[in-house]
C-alpha cells in the first residue's frame, strides 16, 4: 500500500469531489468461469473503490468511492481492484479482430493494451481525452508516449472468446513510467499474454523529451503499488535485453510504406501500434506460414508523422545454439534461415529520405502448433 502525507489524502478527496475520479462500472462476482458468465447487468447500479489510501502504518486511511457515471462508464466490463493500485477490464475477441490463423493479431491485442492502459489512467482521474494526462501535465502542456513496449503471447485468443486484462503503473526511475499487463483466457482464468512498457514526457508543442518532475511523479505514485511488481520476470526475458541496429543491407526489407491518415493518433503522431505492423511487412512469407509470434520487443526511437515515408527492414538474429541451416529456405540476399522450431528475427524502421531510425525491434517465433 501507498503511503501518503495529509495533503495526499486532500488531493485525493479533492479530486473525488470535482468529479475527476473515475467512474468504471463493477463486475459482479463469477459463478462459474464458462462463455462470459459473471459479467454484471448494466443495470446493476455498484460502484468501485477509486482509491485506497494507507497511513503510515500501513493501514486502510481513506477510501475513494465512484459515482455513477457516464453510460460508457456503466457499459465497460472493468474496474479497479480492491485495492486501487490496479485495474481490469474483460474484451470479447470480434471477428474484424482475428487474423489469418483465425486467432486474434498481435495488433488486436496491442490495441486492447492500449485501451485498458487508458481506462486505467482515466478510472483514476487523469484527463479523459485519451492524453492520460495528470493536472500538472496539462498545465505544463505535457504528453506521454511510448518508449519500449515488450509482448508475450503464449495462446493466442480466438473470435468470441472473452479475454481479463490487469494492469498497473509505476515509476521508472526519473525519466518515465512503467506499465505492466497481464492478460488471462476468463473463461479458463489461464495467463495466456504478459507485457510490460517504458513511457516518458514529451512537450506537446516542442516535441521534446522531459524529465518527470517531482510534481507529476506525486500525482501518478499515488496510484502505483509502492513495492515492485513486475509481470514478467526479468531473468531469463528479452524485455530488457539491448537491441543491436540492424546493419544494411538486410535480408528482408519492405520500402516506401507511407502512414494512413487512419494511423495518426491524438497526439498527431503514427499510433504505436502501427509500427508492429511496419515490422511484419517484411517478415520472410515462409516463417509467416510455418510459425507464430511469441514475442515483440519495440524501441521507439523517434516520431512518425503523416507524410513521412518508411522502410521496413527485417534479418535473422542468430542466437547461440542455432541447428544447421536448412538449404530450402532462403532469404533474399541468398542466406539460409535456421531450422529451429524457434525464430529470432531483428527489425528497422527507418525514414526512406534520411535514414534515420524510426524504431528498432525484435521478435521470436515459435512453430505453429499442427492443427
Amino acid at each position: 500500500m501507498l503511503k501518503l502525507s495529509c495533503n495526499g489524502l486532500d488531493r485525493v478527496h479533492s479530486l473525488a469531489q470535482c468529479g475527476f475520479s473515475a467512474r468504471p462500472a463493477c463486475v459482479g462476482p463469477r459463478r462459474r468461469r464458462s462463455g462470459i458468465a459473471g459479467f454484471r447487468s448494466p443495470g446493476i447500479r455498484a460502484f468501485p473503490v477509486v482509491a485506497v489510501v494507507s497511513d503510515r502504518d500501513g493501514a486502510v486511511a481513506s477510501r475513494v468511492e465512484a459515482e455513477a457515471g457516464t453510460l460508457a462508464d456503466r457499459l465497460r466490463l472493468g474496474s479497479l481492484t480492491e485495492d486501487g493500485l490496479s485495474y481490469k477490464e474483460k474484451f470479447i475477441v470480434r471477428s474484424y479482430e482475428v487474423g489469418i490463423n483465425k486467432t486474434a493479431t498481435v495488433e488486436t491485442i496491442a490495441n486492447l493494451l492500449q485501451e485498458v492502459g487508458c481506462n486505467h489512467a482515466q478510472s483514476v482521474g487523469y484527463s479523459t481525452d485519451g492524453f492520460a494526462t495528470t493536472p500538472t501535465m496539462r498545465k505544463l502542456r505535457l504528453i506521454w508516449v511510448t518508449a519500449r513496449m515488450h509482448i508475450e503471447i503464449y495462446k493466442y485468443p480466438a473470435w468470441s472468446d472473452v479475454v481479463e486484462i490487469e494492469t498497473w503503473c509505476q515509476g521508472e526511475g526519473r525519466v518515465g513510467t512503467r506499465r505492466d499487463f497481464i492478460m488471462k483466457d476468463f473463461a479458463t482464468d489461464q495467463v495466456i499474454g504478459r507485457a510490460t512498457s517504458k513511457w516518458v514526457m514529451m512537450n506537446q508543442d516542442t516535441r521534446r523529451l522531459q524529465k518527470v518532475s517531482d510534481d507529476v511523479r506525486e500525482e501518478v505514485l499515488v496510484y502505483c503499488p509502492r513495492e515492485p511488481r513486475l509481470a514478467i520476470p526479468e531473468e531469463d526475458s528479452n524485455c530488457l535485453k539491448k537491441i543491436p541496429k540492424l546493419e544494411d543491407p538486410a535480408q528482408y526489407s519492405k520500402v516506401g510504406l507511407v502512414p494512413r491518415r487512419a494511423d495518426l493518433d491524438m497526439n498527431q503522431h503514427v499510433n504505436n501500434v502501427a509500427y508492429i505492423g511496419w515490422v511484419l511487412e517484411s517478415m520472410p512469407q515462409e516463417i509467416i506460414d510455418s510459425h507464430e509470434l511469441q514475442s515483440i520487443t519495440l524501441d521507439y526511437r523517434r516520431e512518425c508523422g503523416q507524410r513521412d515515408v518508411v522502410d521496413s527492414l527485417t534479418g535473422v538474429e542468430m542466437i547461440q545454439g542455432d541447428a544447421e541451416a536448412v538449404p530450402e529456405l532462403k532469404a533474399t540476399n541468398g542466406s539460409a534461415i535456421s531450422k529451429e522450431a524457434k525464430q529470432q528475427f531483428l527489425h528497422l524502421l527507418r525514414l526512406s529520405t534520411n535514414g534515420l531510425e524510426i524504431n528498432r525491434g525484435r521478435t521470436e517465433w515459435r512453430k505453429k502448433a499442427p492443427r
